[in-house]
């Protein structure tokens, strides 16, 4: 059964510094691979937090492995610009919240 986690990246040793996200190598396949993401309902919520080296995403998945894997395929894991820090289910107890 899938349910709701919560991921943390943070950037890698290939994240350049003196660039906006914008500007990284390879950020036209990296927003279009997470656009297809989200268009098929996996990632539900995702975006980085201001003045951190993080991104927070939120993902409907089975497991952490399955997270894991989906995330490897994107460019910017390929290239040491993001990587997984953290990942665990999260159960929402405040809010508005529709499952699909």
């Amino acid at each position: 059964m899938k349910r709701l986690f919560f991921i943390l990246r943070t950037r890698g040793a290939g994240w350049d510094r003196e660039k906006a996200p914008e500007e990284q190598s390879g950020w036209d396949a990296h927003a279009d691979f997470m656009n297809g993401l989200a268009r098929e309902g996996f990632i539900v919520l995702g975006g980085p937090l201001e003045g951190t080296p993080n991104v927070l995403l939120l993902a409907m998945a089975q497991s952490e492995e399955e997270i894991r894997e989906r995330l490897a395929a994107d460019i910017w894991a390929a290239n040491d610009l993001l990587r997984v820090d953290r990942v665990a289910p999260w159960n929402l107890k405040l809010g508005i919240w529709q499952k699909n």
